[in-house]
C-alpha cells in the first residue's frame, strides 16, 4: 500500500494536535484501507502459523527427543531482530504481502509451539490410558481426546502470537506493507503530524484487543465445560 493514497494533507491545523477528528474524516479511506491491510496480514499469518505450529506440538509431544531442537528453532527465528529480518526478505522476495506474512509466520510459530506442547503435556496420563483401554486409535485420541484437553494451552498460544503479530505488522512497512505501521510512518515524516500518529498508534491497541477479545470469546465456545466447571 502506497502510504500516500487517499492522504489528505494535514495544511489546515498548524496546531498539530495529539488527536483531530477533522484528520479522521478527510482520511477516511486511507485509514480504512490500512485497517484491512493490517487485518489481512494479522489474520493470514496467524492461520499459516497455527497450522504449522500445532502439528510440531504434536509432533514433540508424541516423540520426545524432537521436542528439544523443535523449541529451539522456534526460538532461534523468534531472536531475530524484525527490521533485521524484513531488510533480508525484502530483497530475496520482493516488495509484496507475502514478503511480510512469512516474516510474521516465522516469529508466531514459537509462542503456538510452546503453549500448544504445554497444553498437551498436561493431558493427565491416567486420561490417556483409560482412552486406550476403550480403544481409541492414535489418531482418534488425539482429536476427540488430547487437543480437546490442551485447548486452554492452545488458546493461549493464539491469543499470545496474535496480539504479537498486530504489533510487528507495524514494521511492514520497510517493504511497503504495514498496515497501520505506513499511517504511523507516514506521520513521522511529515513533520511529526501528531493526529496520524496518534491514528495509527490507536489503530494498532484497538485492532490488538478486538483480536485478543474474538479469540476468548472462540474459547469459551469451543470449552464450554470450562464455563460450566467457573459456573459450578
Amino acid at each position: 500500500m502506497d502510504p500516500s493514497v487517499g492522504w489528505a494533507a494535514p495544511a489546515d491545523d498548524p496546531r498539530n494536535p495529539w488527536f483531530s477528528w477533522e484528520y479522521l474524516r478527510q482520511n477516511k479511506e486511507f485509514l480504512t484501507t490500512a485497517l484491512q491491510q493490517h487485518v489481512s496480514l494479522t489474520v493470514t499469518s496467524v492461520l499459516v502459523a497455527a497450522a504449522i505450529a500445532i502439528p510440531l506440538a504434536v509432533l514433540a509431544d508424541r516423540v520426545s527427543r524432537l521436542s528439544g531442537p523443535i523449541l529451539a528453532s522456534s526460538g532461534v527465528l523468534y531472536t531475530i531482530p524484525s527490521l533485521a529480518l524484513f531488510a533480508l526478505l525484502g530483497p530475496l522476495l520482493g516488495l509484496k504481502p507475502r514478503t511480510v506474512e512469512i516474516g510474521l509466520v516465522l516469529y508466531a510459530l514459537l509462542a503456538i509451539v510452546r503453549n500448544s506442547l504445554v497444553g498437551l503435556r498436561q493431558v493427565p496420563a491416567d486420561v490417556r490410558d483409560a482412552a486406550r483401554g476403550m480403544g481409541y486409535g492414535s489418531l482418534a485420541m488425539l482429536w476427540r481426546i488430547e487437543l480437546p484437553l490442551a485447548l486452554p494451552g492452545i488458546i493461549t498460544g493464539l491469543r499470545i502470537a496474535t496480539v504479537s503479530t498486530v504489533a510487528l505488522v507495524t514494521v511492514g512497512q520497510i517493504v511497503g506493507f504495514g498496515g497501520f505501521g505506513n499511517v504511523i510512518i507516514t506521520g513521522f515524516n511529515f513533520n511529526y503530524y501528531k493526529p496520524q500518529i496518534m491514528a495509527g498508534t490507536i489503530g494498532c491497541l484497538g485492532l490488538a484487543l478486538t483480536f485478543d477479545l474474538i479469540i476468548i470469546g472462540i474459547g469459551k465456545l469451543l470449552m464450554p465445560w470450562a464455563r460450566r466447571r467457573r459456573a459450578a
